[in-house]
């Protein structure tokens, strides 16, 4: 790694740095929202302070919808090409959830959890030693999973 963690979108239009000293840990979500959001099986995804993410370059264009739980998510995407970088909910006031495909060295990132399994493609194989949960995770056993390193 290049001792600096960064990001940006599919055109470069926009790009970012997170104030930390490690790759975050990532999860999946299989969640249809996920899918729809993604166009894809699954979002893979990094749980962060939402002042470590600072960008560096272009503007991000801002999305807001209210959840079915309440919240008001907002969503930071390109404005150029709508990659979908990072979100925030009021529901998790101070965490930001990064789109860990849109980081520089997403390819050296394991899964450690998943989530909304009842709802993943029957292709998708989840490792044994990878904790799932049909929907979403008791908040302490799914921040367990996240601080447990990969073997």
């Amino acid at each position: 790694m290049s001792g600096e963690i960064t990001g940006g979108c599919r055109c470069g239009a926009v790009r970012y740095v997170l104030a930390a000293k490690t790759m975050p840990p990532v999860y999946c979500c299989h969640c249809q929202l996920c899918q729809t959001w993604s166009g894809s099986a699954f979002s893979q995804q990094a749980l962060i302070g939402e002042g470590a993410i600072a960008v560096t370059q272009g503007q991000v264009a801002i999305y807001q919808n209210v959840t079915a739980s309440g919240g008001t998510s907002t969503q930071r995407v390109c404005g150029m090409c709508h990659t979908r970088l990072w979100n925030t909910n009021t529901a998790r006031p101070g965490i930001a959830v990064v789109r860990a495909g849109t980081l520089d060295e997403a390819e050296t990132l394991v899964p450690r959890a998943h989530i909304w399994t009842k709802r993943k493609q029957p292709w998708v194989i989840i490792a044994a030693s990878v904790p799932d949960w049909p929907e979403n995770a008791p908040p302490a056993a799914f921040m367990a999973a996240l601080q447990k390193v990969p073997t």
